[in-house]
């Protein structure tokens, strides 16, 4: 049954504009909508039910049976013409089939598999949420950011123009100016294309268009993965990864299915059971001394069925199902080297976000400083318009990587724990207790206007 964070159930609802959502609420509202886990889900019903129709091979089959004949006899010194009616119950108890056996022993590794490839599913919508909602805010943040700097090297521009129009300046650091300010408006333009495509992958997933998001707050902290040991982190991946252990239940169903191509040397032994009756109605002897009789029978037996020779077809579907097990060891391999890579990395790249967005937060006050030098320094005359230029799109585009180092920090953070098997919809609800609707996207530009105040004297 699908996990739900909060009680109750969510409509399923049409795209269309909704107020603010938060991460758990957006989680909610694709496991109602999204179309992949319900497929998942119901892949995994359809194999337990498949599961249960290998079970009946092996219970009692219990049947009812009815037949009526016409039967007309000529022949020397006998002439008969008659009717006979039988019917009654019959019961067939398999008492030793081994290929039934083996074939019910590989359809539960093959619902062990399925519930492992629906666990992936719900960890694969986690993961797939929380990057859709977070790209959106990245992508929103990259608007931020290019609003500001096509603002700031506007007024530089039009700053540049009025210098110019006093004989300060050449025309050609006008013309440097105007190149960058229509420069940025073609990069703010596709940075809000963008956001318009981020929000529709996010209402593929929950067939709402959220007009708002909550944002992370600035004190999030950016923890390091614990334990910090990438060895403990792979020895979990390989226990615990719902790719291996579907892999893994795909090879004991073949080992189970070479199984059962084997039992095709086996003999067979059934027990049957009837209880009938048996009507004949208008049969005359030859000394015409009965018409008509009734009789009543039960039998019990055992039938015994062995295998000779069925044309060679045993012994191919032996080969046959030996290199499907190949395979499926194969198979198992490489999901196994892949999860160890992909882990370590994971693990190593989460590290590296920390340590980025450390950087770039340092880089930032840098970033600040360097441009309010180099502001001054164009007031005095001893740095140029396109030193300054410079200096706003360097310290614009800091602002836009520190904030999407945040967001690689999260999402880096959830397929890490997805590698290692550990992801659950509770890192979901921790991550949206550190969102807020009213946390700023980029601190450093909630005093926008303060900061580009100087630009225009």
């Amino acid at each position: 049954m699908k996990k739900r964070l909060l009680s109750g159930l969510v409509g399923l609802l049409a795209a269309q504009p909704a107020l603010s959502m938060d991460l758990v609420q957006t989680y909610e509202k694709a496991l109602s909508y999204d179309s992949g886990i319900a497929a998942a889900q119901a892949s995994f019903e359809a194999q337990q039910a498949a599961s249960g129709v290998s079970k009946s091979a092996l219970l009692p089959q219990i049947g009812a049976y009815g037949e009526a004949n016409h039967i007309d006899v000529d022949g020397p010194n006998q002439d008969n013409s008659y009717r006979e009616l039988n019917y009654g119950v019959q019961l067939t108890q398999p008492l030793f089939q081994a290929d039934a056996w083996f074939r019910y022993d590989a359809s539960q590794f093959q619902t062990d598999s399925a519930r492992a490839q629906y666990n992936l599913a719900q960890q694969q919508l986690i993961l797939d949420v929380a990057t859709a909602y977070f790209n959106v805010l990245r992508a929103q943040d990259t608007v931020t950011t290019a609003l500001a700097t096509e603002a700031a090297i506007q007024r530089q521009y039009e700053q540049a123009q009025e210098r110019f129009d006093v004989g300060l300046i050449a025309i050609t650091e006008v013309y440097e100016a105007r190149a960058s300010y229509d420069d940025s408006k073609s990069q703010r333009i596709a940075a809000e294309n963008q956001v318009n495509i981020a929000r529709e992958q996010l209402a593929r997933l929950t067939g709402e268009y959220a007009e708002d998001l909550e944002n992370l707050r600035q004190n999030f902290p950016l923890g390091r993965p614990e334990p910090m040991d990438p060895s403990a982190w792979e020895a979990t991946a390989l226990e615990q990864n719902w790719s291996i252990q579907s892999a893994l239940y795909d090879l004991n169903a073949s080992e189970a299915s070479l199984k059962v191509a084997k039992a095709g040397h086996y003999p067979t032994l059934d027990l049957t059971a009837s209880y009938g009756k048996s009507d004949i109605n208008g049969i005359e002897s030859a000394v015409q001394t009965q018409r008509d009789g009734t009789t009543t029978q039960g039998v019990i037996g055992l039938t015994l069925n062995v295998p000779i020779y069925t044309g060679g077809g045993t012994q191919a579907g032996v080969r046959q199902q030996r290199s499907l097990v190949t395979v499926a060891e194969q198979s198992l391999n490489t999901v196994r080297r892949d999860v160890r890579v992909n882990t370590r990395s994971l693990f190593l790249t989460v590290n590296n976000n920390v340590e980025t967005a450390s950087a770039l937060g340092q880089t930032i006050i840098s970033r600040r400083s360097a441009l309010d030098a180099t502001r001054a320094g164009y007031e005095v005359g001893t740095r140029n318009i396109v030193e300054v230029l410079d200096a706003e799109r360097a310290y614009y585009v800091a602002l836009r990587d520190y904030a999407n180092a945040r967001y690689d920090y999260v999402i880096n953070t959830l397929q890490l724990k997805q590698a290692a098997g550990t992801l659950s919809p509770e890192d979901l609800i921790s991550l949206n207790n550190w969102l807020s609707e009213t946390a700023p996207g980029i601190e450093a530009l909630a005093n926008e206007e303060k900061m580009l105040e100087d630009v225009a004297q």
